[in-house]
């Protein structure tokens, strides 16, 4: 795994997560790298400082701090709202989101709006295949009885 600090071309920051380098820029050529802020799909690396330890510990330094966020409690709103809206305009299809996304794409399920789960390998082929999906910033809520 690669962590990245992002920055869309409105100069909103933000960080992901990515299996590689080439998958980000697969993603990323493809348009489904996005702006949790407003929904850009100009994505380019911001500059990172390194995480790097010293090599042996010195007496009174100071552990280095890290990194945070640029505007962290915008970027908190923007994900919120970002899940009202998907949970109230979308279908959630659970474990069976890659099953649906195909189907739908393929024209042999009605075109919605669907979000839910997929194991990578299954989110990987969907790419592969051109079936446009896009990983969300959280978590589906699953409900517990």
């Amino acid at each position: 795994m690669i962590h990245y600090s992002l920055k869309c071309s409105n100069d909103h920051g933000f960080e992901s997560w990515f299996a590689s380098a080439e998958a980000f820029d697969g993603l990323n050529r493809v348009g489904q790298v996005t702006c949790p802020v407003c929904g850009s799909t100009g994505i380019d690396k911001a500059l990172m400082a390194p995480s790097v330890r010293p090599a042996r510990k010195t007496t009174g330094a100071q552990p280095p701090r890290p990194l945070k966020a640029t505007r962290s409690s915008d970027l908190e709103k923007a994900i919120a709202e970002l899940r009202k809206q998907v949970e109230e305009n979308s279908d959630y299809v659970g474990m069976n989101f890659a099953k649906e996304a195909r189907a739908i794409h393929e024209g042999a399920a009605e075109a919605r709006s669907i979000y839910g789960e997929a194991r990578p390998d299954e989110a990987r082929r969907l790419i592969e295949d051109g079936v446009p999906v896009a990983p969300l910033p959280f978590l589906p809520q699953r409900k517990a009885n």
